[in-house]
């Protein structure tokens, strides 16, 4: 185990020289004066940060509504790798801090044919940095020209006012995803349309959700009944009830073709109908969401 660590500390003590040297080092880094942030993607789904890297590709950082908070850090190149290996990613000082070190942030992981990436706590950590005008920068070897080693380095000038709106397109993502609303069960009172409290609310996410992405390739809604009246009349409820989903849905924007809806009846029980208590889970509709 001693072996191991003394082995990578020797490996980020010769990585942090050889880079520091400028040895044979091609740098990729904007200009002061033509450092580019701007905020992209800005909705309630999605929240995104880049930064343009001259003649390298593109930076950036994302975020995606979700019940948990996210985050990670994306570099776009337009020289994709060639083989694998490991990049050592940096907060280096800009010239005009004397005196500040560089520090570590975190390894990055080269994939063949793959843009480089970082998870949360690295994408974090990075624009903290850059929110404190140290420039994050990723340094690893050629993989087109074994005598080259690159720099590419994230400017920090500019980057406080996009910053600011990002962070405040991050705070009102939505708190769920497409994952967690693209298969719902809704429930009914008796005999009735009217939808249970919960079920209420959940309807309110699916349209919140929809309000930002009416891009879904099919919705598929089944409806149901309990056994309680006549098998014609509850196949008739089960049809109104996913035909008001529809109706909703269109409302939300989303195309009435792309809508299917199938009454059931009083078919396909997933609860006994001996009480109220049990029936209750057969009077239901069933939404299946997909995306291209």
């Amino acid at each position: 185990m001693y072996k191991r660590i003394f082995k990578y500390f020797t490996y980020l003590v010769l990585v942090t020289m050889s880079f520091t040297s400028g040895a044979a080092l091609r740098q990729y880094v904007a200009k002061v004066e033509d450092s580019n942030w701007q905020l992209q993607d800005e909705n309630r789904l999605q929240c995104t940060l880049s930064h343009s890297l001259p003649s390298y590709g593109t930076a950036m950082f994302t975020s995606f509504a979700s019940k948990q908070l996210n985050m990670e850090f994306e570099l776009d190149m337009l020289r994709l790798p060639k083989t694998y290996g490991m990049a050592a990613v940096y907060s280096v000082p800009p010239k005009w801090m004397p005196g500040q070190v560089q520090r570590a942030i975190a390894d990055m992981t080269i994939r063949k044919q793959y843009n480089g990436d970082l998870p949360e706590q690295a994408a974090w950590t990075m624009l903290s940095e850059l929110e404190k005008g140290f420039w994050p920068t990723i340094y690893y070897q050629d993989w087109y020209n074994r005598y080259d080693r690159i720099s590419v380095g994230l400017n920090a000038s500019n980057f406080a006012q996009p910053y600011a709106q990002f962070a405040e397109c991050v705070a009102n993502l939505l708190p769920f995803s497409f994952e967690d609303i693209a298969y719902t069960v809704l429930t009914y009172q008796f005999n009735s349309t009217v939808l249970t409290k919960y079920s209420q609310k959940r309807l309110t996410m699916i349209g919140e959700y929809l309000k930002e992405d009416t891009d879904l390739e099919l919705i598929l809604l089944d409806g149901y009944t309990d056994s309680y009246g006549s098998r014609s009349v509850n196949k008739q409820i089960s049809i109104r009830r996913a035909t008001e989903i529809k109706d909703f849905f269109s409302s939300m924007g989303v195309s009435p073709e792309r809508i299917d809806v199938t009454g059931h009846g009083e078919r396909r029980h997933i609860s006994p109908n001996t009480n109220d208590s049990t029936r209750t889970k057969n009077r239901r509709v069933v939404i299946r969401m997909s995306k291209p």
